[in-house]
């Protein structure tokens, strides 16, 4: 692999904590300006917003290709599909995610409808990368049952009042950075970063309320070590 910083005077180290930093939390890119500035880094942030662009979807791709690979070898036991209703210039589109048994985000779609064909279609993609799971949590929306019933996974899934509350929960951390950034003004801006944010969000993700506080001070390090190697040469 090349190095893709090597016509970039900053360090790579400066340009990975920046688009952490844009990704990871909701900070708008005026923020990040002022957070760098305060550690001494003098950059603006019409350069933030190059270096999410250029290096965010590639650190992105990097760490699913990764996970993906750790993931398909147990067995996929239950996914929750939910839908995110997000308006790009006043129209409404919508984020299809898939959700693991643990939290885990595992897929992210931006589609203009909410019919059978995009349900299906996203089932698909997310099927291809993580193979089959056993069960599926989905809400009562009839594009779900269809598209099940199609690839012959509807006795597969489930629904319930309550049932999906672990994907309704994971859209909190997008809502919060969607504010951040005053919302989206194109699609194709609002799937790479719905897929950058997803991956970043898995990789520093550690349950902190499970864990001991010296078992997740321990995968939080490994977390940030493993981010640092990213794109490395």
């Amino acid at each position: 692999m090349s190095n893709p910083f090597r016509y970039f005077k900053t360090s790579p180290e400066i340009i990975r904590l920046a688009v952490m930093m844009y990704i990871r939390f909701p900070l708008s890119l005026r923020n990040v300006e002022d957070l760098l500035h305060e550690r001494g880094i003098d950059v603006t942030r019409e350069t933030v917003r190059f270096w999410w662009n250029r290096f965010g979807p590639m650190m992105a791709r990097e760490i699913k290709k990764r996970r993906s690979q750790q993931l398909r070898q147990v067995t996929q036991w239950r996914w929750h599909l939910d839908e995110v209703f997000v308006k790009i210039n006043g129209e409404t589109h919508y984020l299809w995610r898939a959700i693991d048994h643990e939290g885990e985000v595992l897929e992210s779609y931006v589609t203009k409808t909410r019919d059978k064909a995009s349900a299906l279609k996203f089932l698909k993609k997310a099927m291809k990368r993580f193979g089959r799971p056993r069960e599926v949590v989905t809400d009562r929306l009839r594009s779900y049952r269809a598209a099940m019933r199609e690839i012959g996974n509807a006795d597969r899934q489930i629904t319930g009042r309550h049932e999906n509350n672990r994907a309704e929960n994971s859209h909190l951390p997008f809502r919060r950075r969607e504010r951040a950034m005053a919302r989206f003004r194109q699609m194709r801006s609002l799937q790479k970063f719905a897929a950058a944010h997803a991956s970043v969000h898995n990789h520093f993700n550690h349950d902190r309320s499970l864990e001991r506080r010296s078992r997740f001070k321990d995968l939080r390090q490994a977390a940030l070590i493993e981010w640092r190697e990213l794109l490395v040469a």
